[in-house]
């Protein structure tokens, strides 16, 4: 009996390569996946699209066997962005599964799988039932499952071309980091003139030779940021080794807090979208709530992490929604994540201007941010009541971790891993000086 204990997550399935998953693992799933498609009448069948790591061909060629086992068809796209699956499945109408560990390292792979439409498969949402299934051992389908291979990349670009216009702004130098990953497959698709690209890593390569393909780590910005300056461009983006994720840096070299780029998205969703709806989850800088309000926007916050910045999307119709981990979400796209449609954003707000990014960038950056801290402790549980004791007397609330809100405008938010005995903390103030105040100040109880 199979145990995916290890490698069922909350929004994927991730796990290293020849332990948690291997060929006769995915086919399993591919087949679960496929008997809880059609229980739900669902009978247009699976997008398989996969990244650039070595075993991601192999594994996503198992799991099409196990799809077709049971009697649906397969359309492969083959190498793609995990967005690029995204347009895949809302323009095929076809639930999805994208083969990519996203920003880990080399020795890992995983799936992040979709209904039709890009809607998420979780935990609560499917892959509870998909784990079960595959551990009772799923039975022989009826076979009769045909693959067919499609080339998407172009209606892809196409697509996003059409949601953000570029031809009327002025001619922009940006440099981009593709970290070896997939937007070195997507990039030279959507941008083009007026853009001059300056590529950097854009060879795919799953073994990451010369960074990690994680720009929410600082040392893997490095080598962007200082191209940025070399090259004299007017901006630099970085994306994740499944180009999901996009992060910016000025023509400074300074990276641009994703929070900024959230703000800057929603201001311009609100000009085509007015009174709209934005979501933002409870990390996200204070200036994006109030931003949101001041463009006559409604803001609504979220916990942290995709399902319910789209279930919430769903609920409220909201145009737009970003998290500080510098995923977008455009109703748009589905309602699904896409780093190029919100890097095509900043484009297009810098080109349709004459100034520099990081003048355009001042209006959205308000506050002073700690980013994510983490801090291993024995007993979590423990150490947030020590906390919250600790700020007794502050507004405190529990919707994701423990958030506190002090008088003078300042809040951290603290929260529990939902896989390691970390907690993670995030601090935002008036100034660096009162941020670092405060984060210390929490961390000394943290990790007392």
């Amino acid at each position: 009996m199979a145990d995916l204990s290890g490698i069922v997550k909350a929004y994927d399935i991730r796990g290293v390569v020849g332990e948690g998953i291997d060929g006769p693992t995915v086919r399993a799933i591919g087949a679960a996946l496929a008997r809880l498609l059609r229980g739900e009448g669902t009978h247009s069948g699976v997008v398989v699209g996969h990244d650039m790591r070595p075993s991601s061909p192999e594994l996503a060629a198992a799991f099409a066997e196990g799809v077709t086992d049971q009697g649906l068809d397969v359309v492969d796209i083959g190498l793609a962005s995990t967005d690029q699956l995204y347009y895949a499945s809302g323009h095929l109408g076809m639930a999805g599964a994208m083969f990519t560990a996203s920003h880990n390292p080399a020795r890992y792979n995983g799936i992040k799988l979709c209904r039709a439409g890009a809607s998420p498969i979780g935990q609560d949402t499917g892959l509870a039932a998909i784990r079960a299934a595959v551990e009772a051992g799923v039975p022989a389908g009826p076979g009769g499952g045909v693959v067919t291979h499609r080339d998407v990349l172009g209606g892809y670009a196409a697509h996003l071309r059409g949601l953000v216009d570029l031809t009327g702004t002025r001619p922009l130098r940006v440099v981009v980091d593709a970290g070896n990953g997939m937007a070195g497959h997507t990039v030279p698709a959507v941008l083009g003139p007026p853009l001059d690209v300056v590529p950097l890593y854009f060879e795919l390569d799953g073994t990451f030779p010369h960074h990690e393909a994680n720009p929410l780590e600082p040392a893997n910005l490095v080598d962007l940021q200082k191209a940025v300056v070399a090259e004299g461009a007017d901006l630099g983006l970085a994306f994740d080794g499944d180009a999901d994720r996009c992060f910016v840096v000025d023509e400074r070299g300074e990276a641009v807090s994703p929070s900024a780029i959230t703000a800057l998205v929603a201001v311009r969703a609100l000009g085509t979208d007015p009174g709209a709806t934005i979501i933002h989850n409870l990390i996200t800088s204070r200036v994006v709530p109030e931003l949101v309000r001041e463009h006559g926007g409604t803001p609504v916050r979220t916990r942290v992490g995709h399902s319910f910045i789209k279930q919430t999307m769903a609920e409220t119709g909201a145009v737009f929604g970003g998290e500080h981990s510098a995923h977008y979400y455009f109703r748009d796209f589905w309602k699904a994540d896409s780093g190029m449609l919100a890097a095509l954003h900043v484009l297009a707000a810098l080109g349709e201007g004459d100034g520099t990014l990081s003048q355009l960038m001042a209006s959205y950056e308000r506050y002073a941010a700690s980013g994510e801290v983490n801090s291993t402790v024995a007993d979590v549980p423990g150490r947030i009541a020590a906390v919250r004791e600790a700020y007794a007397g502050a507004e405190i609330d529990d919707m994701d971790g423990l958030t506190v809100s002090l008088a003078d405008g300042s809040w951290f938010n603290l929260r529990p891993s939902n896989t390691e005995p970390l907690l993670r903390l995030n601090v935002e103030a008036a100034d660096d000086a009162a941020m670092a105040a405060l984060r210390d100040q929490v961390l000394a109880i943290v990790r007392a």
